[in-house]
């Protein structure tokens, strides 16, 4: 813009102007400036009395200068699962419109000394006895070890906000069955009404953080939908929170004798109703085997524990066997749960299970695979934690199939030999908060793919989980955690925090709330490295890059559909049913094409005329081939390979090769992996 001078007589009107309009606008009030933002990140009526945040310093707004938003991510936390589990589960909530003493006290049947809380024997061991009171001193709870009392307060969740935490995920999380067995609960066991009311107290947590901030869109605590709204949020410095769901039978969808007692329209309602409350991943299966997928075991007494609770759930228990490839589920072992398995109809017992069989023998259902391209329907991300291994697998060929790139595993229940696909696809990874010696040890056997794809990591707390937490190093350690130091951005001083009458040090107290997750990842950068927590501060970027890609992903056309086929032959046994190569174009899952009985077989699809061809897509039905060819030809008589495999297992199989013109495309069969013939579902052929 050019700039013209006045002359010097009309610049003094011009400031005496200046002046007069600058003393109106100070009777009349505050005019917009840097300094009307002083101190915007501190509310002006929080309650009185409550938790202190000791952090002092602006939080960081804004992007680096690759115009990357900056900040950690918890891709795994349960603010509201107090709300779950029939409501007396996990003691204590994490706001309270009658302040931090209503808020921070244990459940009723804890008093007076805790020979009630039986779920504490059962997570913690001894015979459960604690001082129940929370505020104002906190002499027991909430620990590092205490698995039953609310470890996600507003306040200590400010503090992680404070220290550098830009996304937290919020996964609404309960368990009908446990809620049904438990002793104690202030209402039903419904797991879609408690994802229902969870959601809703999320708001209303929003909501009173607002209220502290002057109104309305005001609070640091900011629900967001999708990734654009999170990256503003991000930018104006407060914290992105995403809702999600982890629950064992989501939409009703469980499983009796191997029966699923939920269909297609049940899945679709479901997935409408969540998308409605803003939830943007979750889980399908999650402790028990369900209609949608098998899972991956619990290990040890509490493995024995979920076992009984899968018995009590579905009528069968966990069925084992060797696996196929390097990656496995967790060993469930023979350990004894006596006050669970007590639980079991009499002459019932848990099955012993042979060392070596580590694998579910339950992968993912059509109607799971069904409820993942429902995800994908509505842009959702799908959080493969929890899946056994053969499910991952399966779902994995779905997200292939389409090239999504909406895969979480957010708190190391995935195999680490899959994480390589995860990024291959676009994914995010991040790892439970464990120990800062164990967290940094994982956290660099996946480095080098982390630079070879360029994406930073994230922590899933899990807190709330009934998981367990990062311990205390011991205040004789030769490299503690030194208070105060500076926030990862350096632009905060960071404190121990206080609630109360009790003031917490990690070196002696361990990650005992969520306010300490600060304190954790000073722990992490002494002993595991600036570059641990380097690709921890890029963990934001990276989970909203794979959010946006996922937003934006759109199914590509299939060339195939409707298109001419034909084959070297085709099953006759059945004519009132029919297996001609056209079923396999049709669109339908539930026809195929069949061939006869022998290795040497193809079929061939005409696309009517030549087109590009990136991608082929073939969902085998039973009868697969373990080896076979891509073929492409322009003129239906000269064929050349595109892709070929000797290792075929079944399932959805996709082959990408570079974009090459074809007209027809054929699948030549060379050696079958069962007696039978070949057997296709349908197959896709994409330019993408």
């Amino acid at each position: 813009m050019i700039m013209v001078h006045p002359p010097r007589r009309r610049f003094r009107s011009l400031t005496v102007v200046l002046l007069l309009l600058s003393a109106m606008a100070l009777a009349l009030g505050p005019i917009p400036s840097s300094a009307a933002e002083s101190h915007w990140w501190d509310p002006a009526a929080r309650p009185t009395p409550d938790a202190r945040i000791n952090v002092t310093g602006e939080p960081f707004k804004g992007t680096d200068a690759q115009g990357h938003v900056r900040g950690f991510v918890d891709a795994h936390d349960h603010i509201m699962s107090n709300e779950g589990f029939g409501g007396r589960l996990i003691c204590g909530k994490p706001f309270s419109e009658q302040g931090v003493a209503d808020a921070l006290k244990d459940c009723p049947e804890h008093y007076p000394d805790g020979s009630l809380a039986v779920f504490d024997m059962i997570t913690k061991g001894g015979d459960g006895k604690h001082d129940p009171n929370g505020w104002p001193t906190f002499k027991d709870w909430p620990a590092h070890d205490s698995l039953t009392h609310q470890q996600n307060y507003y306040a200590w969740i400010e503090r992680a906000w404070r220290g550098g935490q830009r996304v937290l995920v919020n996964d609404l999380v309960t368990n009908g069955v446990i809620c049904s067995v438990y002793f104690f609960k202030d209402r039903g066991c419904d797991e879609m009404a408690a994802i229902r009311l969870e959601a809703q107290k999320s708001y209303d947590m929003q909501a009173y953080i607002d209220r502290m901030y002057g109104g309305p869109g005001k609070g640091w605590f900011r629900i967001v939908t999708d990734s654009v709204q999170a990256r503003e949020v991000i930018e104006q410095g407060k914290l992105a929170v995403v809702l999600g769901v982890e629950t064992s039978e989501p939409f009703g969808c469980k499983q009796v004798l191997d029966k699923p007692q939920c269909g297609k329209e049940d899945i679709d309602r479901g997935l409408d109703e969540l998308y409605k409350l803003g939830v943007r991943s979750m889980f399908l299966c999650h402790k028990f085997d369900n209609a949608l997928c098998g899972v991956r075991f619990d290990s040890g007494a509490l493995g024995t524990a979920i076992n009984v609770g899968q018995f009590l759930s579905t009528g069968t228990f966990w069925k084992t066997e060797n696996c196929r490839g390097p990656q496995h589920d967790n060993p469930i072992g023979n350990a004894a749960a006596p006050e669970a398995e007590k639980r079991l109809p009499k002459g019932v017992a848990v099955p012993s299970y042979a060392s070596g069989a580590q694998c579910n023998t339950r992968g993912l259902t059509d109607l799971g695979a069904y409820a993942i391209r429902g995800m994908m329907k509505r842009n959702m991300m799908l959080e493969l934690d929890h899946m056994s291994v053969k499910a991952a697998d399966q779902a994995f060929d779905v997200l292939e199939s389409e090239s999504y790139p909406g895969a979480i595993s957010s708190h190391s229940w995935m195999d680490l030999n899959w994480t390589e696909r995860l990024y291959r696809l676009g994914g995010f990874a991040a790892q439970y908060m464990s120990g800062s010696e164990a967290f940094s040890a994982e956290a660099e056997r996946t480095d080098a793919l982390r630079e070879k794809y360029k994406v930073g990591y994230g922590y899933g707390t899990d807190m709330n989980g009934v998981g367990g937490w990062p311990g205390p190093r011991g205040g004789n350690t030769p490299n503690p955690v030194k208070y105060p130091f500076r926030s990862t951005d350096g632009g905060s001083v960071i404190d121990k925090q206080t609630t109360g009458e009790r003031t917490w040090d990690f070196n002696t107290d361990g990650a005992a709330h969520y306010g300490m997750v600060p304190d954790w990842i000073e722990d992490i950068r002494i002993v595991g490295g600036q570059g641990v927590v380097d690709d921890l501060f890029s963990g934001a970027e990276s989970y909203l890059r794979t959010w946006g890609k996922t937003e934006k992903h759109a199914s590509g056309e299939n060339l195939a559909s409707g298109a001419a086929a034909s084959a070297s032959s085709s099953e006759w046994w059945n004519p009132a049913i029919g297996y001609e190569p056209g079923k396999a174009v049709d669109g339908d899952i539930g026809t195929r094409w069949a061939s006869e009985w022998n290795d040497d077989q193809w079929l061939r699809i005409d696309l009517g005329s030549s087109k590009p061809v990136k991608r082929v897509t073939l969902d085998w039905e039973a009868a697969y081939a373990k080896s076979y060819r891509v073929e492409l030809s322009e003129d239906g008589a000269n064929w050349r390979t595109a892709w070929a495999t000797a290792a075929g297992d079944g399932g959805l199989d996709t082959a990408r090769f570079a974009g090459t013109q074809a007209r027809y495309v054929r699948v030549k069969g060379l050696e079958r992996g069962t007696r039978w013939g070949y057997s296709l579902r349908e197959v896709g052929v994409y330019s993408d």
